[in-house]
């Protein structure tokens, strides 16, 4: 069950959404809030001067539209920022301000990370903004950021301070600061490695017009592999997103079920708490009714029919092998005998090809090919099953944050032919 219900109250969300941000070093004990404004104006806020990591939801703070305060603790203190925002957009009705490291980064050098780095990013995000520096908790600091949402912005980096981000809703909000993070780390890590490539105006129209419709079936009760299934996926892809290899609404995991069958994650439903009923049923080309699958779902289909032997496919965008893509330099798996053995020689795919051609990119991946670099738009891997995948997905993660880390220490020197000649023998003979 997502955190962001329509049932659920103002204080828990705020409570389990600034829990997620200080778990993922998204900010610190001191630094960050986060508000609700409610339909009437009313609005809830997170308190000052209280330890994020031990927040409990009574310490919420109520502010009414004609200033009354209710709480254990006095409102965040820069509960100006908050009001400004919504005066100028009444549209939004959540607000995140907090301090992560890599757009700290950008707004201690005055710079925003460009969104056109990815087409999702560009579509959750739009273009950020850059607030001039105010004194922190001042109505000079409000006015001045208020004013870069009334030009239409929902992320602004503030001069030497941080970030807001603004959204019909707190999950949306978060979304958008979650995302915005992630452009800026991936950009971060993709200049340790060279240029990194940005996305035209055409490019990312290519992404939207992406096509996933399916006709539709009515599912009948599921049988009991088709139950384990759906819970091994599920525990997967919350795993995924706890060791962030994928953000909120962004990667998809998907498993065989039979020759004609296979299930896949939702489209735009919070990875964090995936449950097993939200996972999407594909059978014979069509989907259970109800539900919408990841727009990936047309790769998948079509990698399955071509190798039988692929049993579970994943598309992430972990920050390093990430960095990978938005870049030309290759990543180069001849570290150690694990990178190797499990990702050969992993191969890089052209921008879009996932996009229009789906029989092109089936070709490209195999079990001899488990994990493709896909320019712009992070990797896929593949494998046996959903333990295989995943733990592909893991190691390339982890061998191209050695490859990113080495370049600040010295040249690269890959495990020379005999040794993969050895290993080849050894242990990838079929």
């Amino acid at each position: 069950m997502s955190i962001f219900t329509e049932c659920l109250h103002p204080k828990d969300e705020l409570l389990a959404t600034i829990a997620r941000i200080y778990q993922y070093r998204m900010t610190t004990t001191s630094g960050g809030n986060l508000s609700i404004r409610e339909e009437n104006g009313d609005i809830w806020i997170t308190p000052t001067r209280v330890d994020k990591g031990t927040l409990r939801r009574e310490d919420m703070v109520w502010v009414g539209k004609n200033g009354k305060v209710e709480g254990l603790h006095p409102p965040s203190s820069e509960l100006p920022l908050h009001q400004a925002i919504y005066r100028a957009r009444p549209d939004l009705r959540g607000i995140v301000h907090a301090h992560p490291v890599a757009l700290v980064a950008f707004s201690a050098i005055h710079q925003v990370p460009n969104t056109h780095l990815f087409a999702k990013a560009k579509a959750i995000c739009g273009d950020a903004t850059f607030a001039p520096y105010e004194l922190p908790s001042s109505e000079a600091l409000g006015a001045a950021v208020a004013s870069k949402f009334l030009e239409g912005s929902d992320c602004s980096i503030l001069e030497n301070h941080g970030v807001v981000t603004g959204g019909i809703s707190l999950g949306d909000a978060f979304q958008k600061f979650e995302t915005l993070e992630f452009v800026g780390r991936t950009i971060i890590k993709g200049r340790q490695l060279g240029e990194v490539r940005f996305l035209t105006p055409q490019e990312i129209e290519l992404a939207n017009r992406r096509p996933t419709v399916y006709g539709v079936f009515e599912r009948q009760a599921p049988s009991s592999p088709e139950k384990d299934l759906r819970r091994r996926l599920c525990e997967f892809v919350r795993r995924a997103y706890r060791q962030r290899l994928f953000i909120s609404t962004q990667g998809s995991f998907s498993t065989r079920l039979d020759e004609s069958s296979f299930l896949i994650t939702p489209y735009q439903v919070d990875r964090g708490t995936l449950d097993a009923e939200e996972i999407v049923l594909i059978k014979n080309g069509q989907c259970e009714a109800g539900k919408t699958p990841s727009r990936a779902a047309p790769d998948h289909e079509a990698i399955y029919r071509h190798h039988p032997k692929i049993n579970a496919l994943i598309n992430a965008s972990p920050i390093n092998a990430t960095a990978f893509s938005v870049t030309d330099t290759p990543l180069d798996s001849r570290t150690i005998p694990e990178s190797y053995c499990l990702l050969r020689q992993v191969q890089r795919v052209e921008y879009g090809v996932q996009y229009h051609d789906c029989e092109a990119l089936a070709k490209r991946c195999s079990v001899d090919r488990p994990a493709l670099i896909l320019e712009n738009d992070g990797v896929l891997v593949c494998g046996g099953d959903i333990l295989e995948a995943f733990d592909r997905l893991e190691v390339l993660e982890s061998t191209a944050e050695a490859l990113v880390d080495s370049r600040s220490i010295g040249e690269l020197a890959p495990m020379p032919e005999k040794a993969l000649r050895g290993l080849e023998i050894m242990f990838l003979q079929t």
